[in-house]
């Protein structure tokens, strides 16, 4: 195997100049404006297939296949971790590449190294080799719904072997249908195979650029993460190698051989470790020989001896901070009414490792779990970047509840250089109040409300405003009143009522009754009022809302229209007869 310096100079095949990268790139994948929809994929969705939370297929790898130790006499940085010489020149070629076409992408190799750790151990034990592919095809679990979502064949399993269901396939573990989309050429061979690392490699960082992001924007880097495969578990693992490899350092080391190890079930990803001190071994010194005594000479010695300055022993130099703890500030639950900006900012605090504020901190803070209908931070961004202060202190500015009532998860995430820290807030958006009405106004006229006893009162009909608008979502309660001996009006008594009433289950008489809520148009229709049985005379009826607008609705009824063929009044001929004399 070449060393990396020699692959990364030598321009012939190996490494592509930006005119020979432009041509062997998908047009999908190599954009230099904003992307169209002749692009393929502008920007993969969380509801993609690659984004699917997936698993891992890693292999459960001896120690010494998983962390390969850096060799004592590779010069490199302390602390460095060892990946496979071939993986190691793909990521940093793949970022080359990326670089020339896309610059605005800003793709660090240490990203798509942290998604190889992750995805599978950088190829290793499956025999990877010079060229960047492998002995053994690495295939993950079967995409079946058992345990992943259940994506069906998209390829015919051309790219991994089952013509059934989809796998996610070689060493960056691709979706094949992400694949056909972001294929490329990694190493100028003029193929484009997933299961080739330099290939996949370049791949992978097309597909994390796409949609014109800026990754050294922490929470583009996150989305970017999470459209790769969307589990916060897995975005927190490959951050964490992300920054192990840019912090502690990577060196080359050989490209462990095929092994026969077991694929256990998917389950936890692993956790970053921190970097491993290595230093040269010191080669011990031969013990010197002792001489023969001497005779000591007979004169004294003119001078004393004189007694080495002893050298006061070197402190090793302490390790410098780093991010140790997030704490949430004030309480974790956020609550606004719908579309209206929340008063309290949600705040954290960094903490370094030395217990001081970490300040200049980057903390991402982004609305996850939404069914608000868009809780969100200016121009409608679901997350925001904010440094933390002398203090430590970072508050998230500008967020705004959504359009409707619901919950959402608010997280906070600092990135450093050992692992990340998340807390998380929980938010409530609740029903913004309606406007309640300031009037209730008869929509049929002014006409008394008058009806014969044994007949009853249809089409009454009453309109809720507020400064001369209709009022929707109006609640009113219909009641026949009579008043007091002070004058004030109250419910009559059911048990001894005589007025007109409402009809009930069962024939039971109501006189008093919830109406529904008032629509757009504000309108109230009161319900019929029987009068059978009813005395004739004037009662009230009055219909409030709770926040007691009132209307009082004189009712009359009169005594029953008689027939003129059983009235001797109206019917001369029948009327008794009189004394004329009288």
């Amino acid at each position: 195997m070449k060393p990396l310096h020699r692959h990364l100079v030598s321009t012939s095949r190996k490494v592509l100049c930006t005119a020979a990268l432009a041509a062997s790139l998908t047009t999908a994948a190599v954009v230099t404006s904003p992307s169209t929809a002749d692009a393929g994929e502008s920007g993969p969705t969380p509801d993609s297939p690659q984004a699917t939370d997936r698993g891992d297929a890693r292999l459960d790898l001896p120690a010494e296949v998983a962390d390969p130790q850096v060799p004592p006499t590779t010069p490199t940085t302390e602390g460095a971790s060892g990946i496979p010489g071939t993986a190691l020149d793909a990521y940093r070629r793949a970022e080359l590449s990326v670089a020339a076409a896309l610059p605005g992408c800003k793709l660090p190799w240490q990203l798509l190294a942290g998604i190889g750790r992750v995805e599978s151990v950088h190829a290793s034990g499956y025999g990877l080799k010079a060229d960047g592919s492998t002995e053994r095809p690495i295939r993950g679990p079967r995409l079946d719904g058992n345990g992943f979502a259940k994506i069906l064949d998209t390829d015919k399993g051309e790219w991994d072997a089952d013509t059934e269901y989809d796998r996610a396939f070689g060493p960056m573990q691709f979706i094949p249908s992400t694949w056909a989309t972001w294929k490329a050429d990694g190493n100028g061979d003029g193929k484009r195979d997933a299961n080739n690392i330099y290939d996949a490699a370049l791949g992978a960082g097309l597909y994390l650029c796409a949609g014109d992001k800026d990754l050294s924007n922490p929470a583009r880097l996150d989305a970017a993460i999470l459209s790769y495969n969307n589990s916060r578990e897995y975005v927190n693992t490959v951050l964490g190698y992300m920054r192990q490899y840019q912090e502690g350092g990577a060196a080359e080391v050989p490209n462990p051989p095929v092994g026969n190890y077991p694929t256990p079930p998917p389950g936890t990803l692993p956790t970053p470790q921190p970097p491993v001190t290595t230093r040269p071994p010191v080669t011990p010194t031969q013990p010197v020989k002792p001489t023969a005594p001497t005779t000591p000479p007979t004169t004294p010695p003119t001078t004393p001896p004189t007694t080495p300055p002893t050298t006061p022993p070197t402190e090793p130099e302490k390790p410098a901070p780093h991010l140790a703890a997030l704490e949430l500030l004030g309480s974790p639950g956020l609550t606004a009414e719908a579309g209206s900006a929340f008063a309290r900012e949600a705040k954290v605090r960094a903490l370094l490792s030395d217990g001081k504020p970490a300040a200049g901190q980057e903390v991402v803070f982004a609305v996850e779990e939404d069914t608000t209908g868009g809780t969100a931070f200016a121009k409608s961004e679901d997350s925001v970047v904010v440094k933390t202060d002398a203090d430590g202190v970072a508050a998230a500015p500008g967020l705004t509840a959504g359009t409707k009532a619901g919950t959402f998860t608010l997280r906070a995430s600092a990135y450093g250089r050992v692992g990340v820290r998340t807390v998380k807030f929980a938010g409530t958006v609740t029903p913004k109040p309606l406007p309640f009405a300031d009037l209730l106004v008869r929509t049929d006229g002014t006409k008394p409300l008058e009806a014969a006893a044994g007949k009853s009162f249809q089409g009454i009909e009453v309109l809720a405003t507020a400064e001369g608008k209709p009022v929707a979502g109006t609640e009113t309660t219909a009641g026949l009143v009579e008043k007091d001996a002070a004058g004030k009006w109250v419910p009559v008594d059911p048990a001894t009522a005589k007025g007109p009433y409402f009809q009930g289950e069962a024939g039971k008489k109501l006189f008093t009754l919830k109406l529904p809520e008032t629509g757009a148009d504000g309108k109230i229709a009161v319900p019929e009022l029987l009068t059978k049985d009813v005395a004739p005379g004037t009662y009230f009826l009055r219909l409030t809302t709770p926040q007691n607008v009132t209307l009082i609705l004189e009712l009359k009824i009169t005594a029953p229209a008689t027939d003129p063929a059983t009235d001797p009044a109206k019917d001369p001929a029948k009327a008794p007869a009189t004394d004329p004399a009288k």
